[in-house]
């Protein structure tokens, strides 16, 4: 399995922007798909983002279609989630996840897919 740290949490101010970071390491990031995901309280974790081993291909949930960016530097070992114009509905943790894919261009967007987890991150959007 491969070892994901998220950072990047906050508060931000609803139609702000925010980004967040998970750095991986003890396994080649390059053989793994990534993805984002969220849990709000008293919600069951959704997914958000998802990109393929080499990034060129990536899925998003409807709700964040055309305001959120997932992106990712395997030079740097990192998967990025950029945030435009939040809502106070996207106030929830933030996972990143990691998928071991043979395959090149495929994205997941379910969550038993995942085999390597981080511990999350807070994002809190304020009205």
């Amino acid at each position: 399995q491969v070892q994901l740290v998220e950072s990047g949490g906050g508060l931000v101010q609803a139609g702000g922007s925010l980004r967040l970071s998970c750095a991986a390491s003890g396994r080649t990031f390059s053989d793994y798909g990534m993805g984002w995901f969220r849990q709000a309280p008293g919600n069951e974790r959704e997914f958000v983002a998802a990109i393929s081993r080499g990034a060129d291909s990536t899925r998003y949930a409807d709700s964040v279609k055309g305001r959120f960016t997932i992106s990712r530097d395997n030079a740097k070992n990192t998967v990025y989630l950029q945030m435009s114009n939040r809502k106070p509905e996207d106030t929830a943790v933030y996972y990143c996840a990691a998928v071991w894919d043979r395959y090149y261009y495929n994205t997941h967007s379910r969550e038993y897919d995942y085999d390597s987890w981080g511990q999350g991150t807070q994002v809190t959007v304020s009205s």
